[in-house]
């Protein structure tokens, strides 16, 4: 059994920003058919034979909160589960799969972490770039890409789509092997 859970911000006035993008890699799992749902008051969990997507309903920063519930749930290893998130760290539409690491300024994966008690998470993170001096950190991720960089996130959330189908079905290191072919191919 294995697990992917998209990160984001519950309710359509979130729907399309940026620190929704763990939320666009799952739309786009969820696009692939066969998925069971069931909601909790913490998040929407989908079941398609042995794997799991977990849309938490908590805000981001309250993450963790839905990770916990669904390992009560289901007995998942920490190894079985792999966590989609934005990451402004990253330039926009770069993808990058990690078997473990800190949080770095990332609020729901700080909550995540803490929930796990570990570091040795898997994660995928989709670059979303850091904002301009003016802008605050909050405010730049809490709103939508410009239309220029649509396009550009769009073919990022579809390589992290590939990569967490990928680890469904195969596990990390499976998940590991085609990103590092497709980094040596540039194509994340």
């Amino acid at each position: 059994m294995r697990a992917v859970v998209g990160l984001g911000n519950p309710g359509p006035e979130y729907a399309p920003t940026r620190h929704n993008a763990g939320f666009w890699v799952l739309e786009r799992l969820l696009g692939r058919g066969g998925w069971t749902r069931r909601r909790y008051p913490w998040g929407e969990i989908y079941l398609r034979g042995e794997a799991i997507l977990l849309r938490p309903l908590t805000y981001m920063n309250r993450s963790g909160e839905a990770v916990a519930a669904l390992r009560e749930l289901f007995p998942i290893a920490v190894e079985d589960l792999l966590v989609v998130y934005d990451d402004v760290d990253l330039p926009v539409g770069e993808v990058r799969l990690r078997p473990r690491g800190g949080p770095g300024t990332h609020r729901g994966m700080r909550s995540v972490l803490a929930a796990l008690g570990t570091e040795a998470v898997p994660r995928l993170r989709v670059g979303i770039g850091f904002p301009p001096p003016e802008v605050e950190l909050s405010q730049y991720v809490l709103s939508p890409p410009p239309p220029e960089e649509v396009p550009v996130l769009s073919s990022a959330a579809d390589r992290a789509a590939e990569l967490a189908w990928e680890f469904l079905q195969g596990g990390l290191q499976a998940a590991l092997d085609v990103y590092a072919r497709a980094r040596k191919q540039g194509r994340v």
